[in-house]
């Protein structure tokens, strides 16, 4: 008959059992909320994409500026009637498929009186962005939201005309004005040009923006449940190991 075992013994099986038990769980948890995530971002690249191709509604007024959000608001297309205001270009820093240059953002009038951000398009470096017509006219695109913490490399700096996001309000400020809390990337038309020549004027290239989301949540559901077969594999291995050891 073999001996009983110590005391400190089994208490070190039952630390052991409930560590384990407690770490499967978690990792299990953790996946099922990786594939949830990933659920619901499947569901918000669907209704982005949708937004984005859905025929143009008006630009949310100023009544609704308050509650404009990323979730409910961004991408969305949208169009706006008025005229732009000349001599109040911001270059903004962007590398897009055409290569490393700017975001050309000129304010815009609408017949309300309120001023929104147009991003007009891209412009390349060492050339110059054609002025912005100030007949009135309807501009459609996709509207975005400000951009306020700045670039991944840089904080814009509105002293020296550095800019690195698209701070709507910074920006804004600069220029004496009040606009929407956020801007339109224009689409695309007839007007622009992919010509680059040094020292040229060009029009801004428009509907460059690119929708995407990251989206590794399969990937790290993976890993969590990784994770939980290994601490089955490692519960297996020990059992194993304290039964040799006992017919030992």
């Amino acid at each position: 008959m073999p001996a009983p075992k110590p005391l400190s013994q089994l208490l070190k099986r039952w630390s052991l059992a409930v560590v384990g038990i407690l770490a499967f769980s978690g990792f299990i948890l953790l996946g099922n909320w990786q594939l949830e995530r990933r659920e619901w971002k499947l569901d918000l690249i669907q209704r982005v994409n949708e937004r984005a191709h859905a025929s143009p509604q008006a630009a949310p007024s100023k009544e609704r500026w308050p509650v404009i959000n990323k979730a409910s608001d961004e991408y969305r297309r949208v169009s706006v009637n008025g005229h732009f205001l000349p001599n109040n270009n911001t270059l903004v820093v962007a590398a897009s498929e055409l290569g490393s240059g700017y975001w050309v953002i000129t304010p815009f009038k609408q017949e309300d009186g309120s001023i929104v951000l147009i991003n007009r398009g891209f412009i390349n470096q060492g050339v110059e962005a054609t002025p912005a017509s100030t007949e009135y006219q309807q501009i459609i695109g996709l509207l975005r939201i400000s951009e306020p913490d700045g670039s991944a490399v840089r904080d814009n700096d509105p002293d020296t005309g550095r800019w690195y996001s698209r701070d709507v309000a910074a920006i804004a400020a600069k220029h004496k004005l009040s606009a929407a809390p956020y801007f339109i990337d224009a689409e695309k038309n007839e007007l622009s040009t992919e010509i680059f020549s040094p020292q040229a004027t060009v029009d801004p290239v428009a509907g460059l923006t690119v929708i995407r989301f990251h989206n590794s949540h399969l990937v790290y559901a993976i890993t969590w449940y990784s994770l939980a077969l290994m601490v089955v594999g490692a519960a297996v291995i020990i059992v194993r190991e304290e039964k040799r050891a006992n017919l030992d």
